[in-house]
């Protein structure tokens, strides 16, 4: 027996050993894992690192190898199991900000890049195996799987850095889109990688062409249904009004397509993704978005704290230089061709440096091909175990390789890709809460004049009326802070509250101002009540909603009791100046009752003399035009 096989015999055992201690996670060490969450990512920040190597080290320290063993190998992967799901959501979040015009515009960073990414990566990690003396069968099988990197990992870190709407993050997202892609046909053909002939194997090329032609209905199923059933199925829920529905439809959403697609064979991620994208330009995009998002971040956070507890400490500290050799190894090659096709897709040698490194670790796909692999027949069971060992600490290696390079060459790469930071559909813009009669009114002039905004409105009657008119609102409660962070307010120029619920406005513009103090807030009042307490919070940006109209339809008034069109501007215009000086001295005593009462009945009088004395002015200028055109007859 090899020194490999006893290794792995050793890690098995103790691994089932520990698996029968428990068969399901206890409260307390549920708490334990968000405690640990908590810690992890606050100590993570402070230090400067990415939380995800945090997520790591408590995974490492918690697991069934770590210093506490809190956590058995069977509670480690039933949390790997429930944890996956957290890489699901983010595929469809990141679905949802590209709408399919973007994706196809992204086809060939997708089908070029990408491809050759995996081919030539492929290739040489094989060409590696082929060295140390390996067939090149299982060789060229398992260069496939490690060509395959984190997207979890990678995403994550692009998204904490700010990159993913660099150039380079983007095109980092297609070579991991295509590797999401490519992972599927290599799950079907482990079988021809087999070093020795398996029975059945023309079955089962039969049973993978079935297989196939099953995987490109359900790819079309999930499109149709996506882009005409969920919209129409969302619309029921959001008529409902009921907040936990619509929540719980958000991730029905997610989960559905999620399941549709395994049934089928598929990735769920991708699957996930597709659904996103196919809902990018849907009315219950932000919506759908500010539901999902809380879930997203908690499961990815167990997710790479799973990855730590899988981690086998024991293989590791018996082979350390075979493991860390391979390792850097696997990171060094695919960060070399990385960087090459990077250069040669046109970026500049900092942004293809980032895109290396953030791409250069093994992925979670990786474990799902070597276990194939490994039940095939393709790879023997010590040699699956060491790459496992070997892909999670290239996981681990990611995020300190990235703050290595930013220690170096920090400030080459800031300035090199500051040209690409910018998202021009969503800066300098105008976000408007409340989409109805005032909101409406606002747009339409800042359509006209070229001013990009982003209108949200909870109700969706609403918004499915003004679209059939043209505009484009939508369907979001604005009085959710993680609805407004959809809607980019702290890049916005300005914020125009026009909602109909008083508190609901209030709520929203204390909330606006106090995280997002550079936005200016203009806002609705409903009545003289509510700008008070708009002026409570500071907010002098407001208009009454029925001011400006009474006003105007009183001028057209005393024009048709028979009073000139000089007369009826000029007391509009006296009693508009009169009541906005009124509102603001009224509001110092807003809390007095009977002073406000007395001062009320004193500015009424007040208006009456200065109206009768606007009056007597004008009948003056009035009785001097006509003695002028009196001596003018006469003159003449």
């Amino acid at each position: 027996m090899s020194d490999l096989e006893a290794i792995s015999r050793i890690g098995r055992h103790g691994a089932e050993e520990l698996a029968l201690q428990g068969a399901k996670m206890d409260l307390t060490q549920i708490a334990i894992m968000l405690a640990a969450l908590v810690v992890a990512a606050t100590l993570a920040r402070a230090l400067g690192m990415a939380a995800v190597l945090g997520y790591l080290a408590a995974g490492m320290l918690l697991g069934p190898f770590g210093l506490g063993q809190v956590f058995n190998a069977h509670d480690a992967k039933e949390l790997r199991e429930v944890a996956d799901f957290g890489v699901v959501l983010l595929l469809f979040l990141i679905g949802l900000e590209l709408r399919p015009k973007r994706l196809w515009a992204m086809r060939q960073a997708i089908f070029g890049l990408g491809a050759a990414q995996v081919i030539v990566t492929a290739l040489a990690l094989a060409g590696l195996g082929l060295a140390l003396g390996a067939n090149w069968k299982p060789a060229l099988f398992a260069g496939s799987a490690l060509a395959l990197s984190s997207t979890a990992f990678a995403l994550q870190v692009m998204e904490e850095n700010g990159e993913l709407a660099t150039r380079h993050g983007r095109l980092g997202f297609a070579v991991l889109l295509f590797q999401d892609l490519a992972a599927i046909p290599l799950i079907a053909l482990a079988p021809f990688f087999a070093v020795t002939e398996v029975a059945g194997v023309a079955g089962e090329a039969e049973i993978n062409l079935i297989a196939f032609g099953k995987a490109l209905a359900t790819i079309v199923v999930v499109v149709i249904v996506g882009r005409y059933i969920i919209n129409a199925l969302l619309r029921i829920v959001a008529l409902s009004k009921v907040r936990e529905a619509m929540t719980a439809a958000a991730l029905l959403v997610v989960v559905g397509v999620a399941l549709v697609m395994q049934q089928a064979g598929l990735s769920a991620s991708l699957g996930s993704f597709l659904a996103g994208a196919l809902l990018a330009e849907s009315v219950y995009r932000h919506q759908l978005e500010a539901d999902i998002a809380p879930f997203e971040g908690l499961l990815l956070g167990m997710f790479f704290t799973a990855v730590g507890m899988s981690l086998n400490l024991g293989l590791l500290l018996s082979r350390p230089m075979a493991i860390m050799t391979l390792t850097l190894l696997l990171m060094a090659v695919k960060a070399a061709i990385l960087f090459a096709l990077g250069r040669w897709h046109g970026l500049e040698a900092g942004p293809a440096r980032r895109l290396a490194l953030v791409l250069a670790q093994g992925g979670e796909f990786a474990f799902v091909l070597l276990a194939a692999g490994q039940a095939r027949g393709v790879l023997h069971t010590a040699t699956a175990e060491i790459l496992v060992v070997t892909i999670t600490i290239s996981m681990a290696m990611t995020p300190l390789l990235l703050a290595l390079e930013r220690l170096v060459f920090g400030k080459a790469v800031s300035a090199q890709t500051r040209a690409y930071d910018t998202m021009p559909d969503h800066e300098a813009h105008v976000v408007i809460a409340g989409f109805g009669r005032f909101g409406q009114i606002i747009a339409r002039i800042l359509r006209a004049k070229g001013i990009a905004f982003t209108a949200l409105e909870k109700s969706l009657e609403q918004v499915e009326l003004v679209r059939r008119f043209g505009s484009q609102a939508f369907y979001g409660d604005a009085s959710r802070p993680e609805i407004l962070a959809a809607a980019q307010i702290g890049k916005a120029r300005a914020f125009v509250l026009a909602i109909d619920d008083v508190e609901a406005s209030l709520r929203i513009a204390e909330f606006v101002q106090r995280n997002y103090p550079h936005v200016p807030i203009y806002a609705r009042a409903r009545d003289r009540s509510h700008a008070h307490r708009f002026l409570d919070l500071g907010i002098t940006n407001m208009r009454r909603e029925t001011f400006l109209s009474a006003l105007d339809i009183t001028q057209q008034l005393l024009r048709g009791l028979g009073y000139s069109d000089r007369v009826a501007e000029r007391t509009v215009k006296t009693f508009r100046a009169h009541d906005e000086r009124r509102l603001v001295d009224d509001y110092a005593l807003a809390s007095d009752i009977e002073r406000l009462q007395q001062k009320a009945r004193s500015d009424a009088a007040t208006l009456e003399q200065l109206l009768r004395e606007d009056s007597e002015e004008e009948a003056k200028v009035a009785k001097a035009g006509v003695e002028i055109k009196t001596k003018r007859a006469a003159a003449s």
